[in-house]
């Protein structure tokens, strides 16, 4: 994409790119008593406890017992915290140091863990509208694209087949830590309720029932399962 005419890009300007994981590494300070492992511990806690919409840097650094002033040693924004927590909970996600065995059970580990570790921590699925450029995030999207490359993808799509498993995981923790957000057995009973009232416009959703908590386990195995022998086709 081109620059606006009359503006300078950030690269003629000299300014520093957004997000902390594209900016340089600040230097020539000391180590503060506080350091950043600390930090993103400790926003993570706050996060698994209160979600991502109580976060601020003042309780973060009344969690630490120290003054915010500490906090921006070390990042410049709230959502420089929120780029640290998010990819040191990628972290969770268990990646053998080389090839494993089958490309479809790579994957199927990867996707799975992938999911598990998002449902672990629900405020995760709010906060991907952001840069997903940290080294534990790249690390298992590396491997997940190395593992399709082994099954005989390149190109587009190659990259198609990627945004088909990683929407997959995402939509089904999001929808999954949303229905626990309304009380899901209350959702689904209210859901229920009205589609069937209405049996003759939805006749198939009156019939098939909505999801209940035990059923997204199930439900998010068998997609995988599907988009898995779409892919496996697609290579015969």
């Amino acid at each position: 994409m081109s620059a606006t005419p009359g503006r300078r890009t950030r690269r003629q300007s000299g300014e520093t790119a957004p997000g902390v994981w594209l900016r340089p590494p600040r230097e020539g300070r000391a180590e503060p008593a506080v350091t950043l492992g600390r930090i993103v511990g400790a926003a993570v806690e706050l996060l698994d406890e209160e979600g991502a919409g109580r976060l601020t840097m003042r309780r973060l650094a009344e969690r630490l017992e120290t003054a915010a002033t500490t906090l921006y040693l070390h990042v410049e924004t709230k959502d420089d915290v929120l780029d640290l927590a998010l990819d040191a909970v990628f972290g969770e996600v268990p990646v053998p140091p080389g090839p494993g065995g089958a490309w479809r059970d790579d994957i199927t580990a990867l996707i799975t863990e992938w999911r598990a570790t998002m449902l672990r921590h629900p405020w995760s699925v709010t906060v991907l509208d952001r840069p997903l450029l940290g080294p534990n995030v790249l690390a298992r999207t590396e491997y997940l694209y190395a593992a399709l490359a082994r099954a005989g993808f390149t190109g587009p799509d190659l990259t198609a087949a990627a945004y088909a498993l990683a929407n997959h995981v995402i939509g089904s923790a999001t929808m999954q830590v949303a229905g626990a957000g309304y009380g899901e057995s209350e959702w689904s009973w209210a859901g229920d309720l009205h589609v069937r009232a209405r049996r003759e416009l939805y006749p198939t959703l009156a019939a098939q029932g909505a999801p209940m908590g035990d059923d997204w386990d199930p439900m998010f195995t068998a997609g995988l399962n599907y988009l898995l022998d779409g892919i496996g086709s697609r290579i015969r």
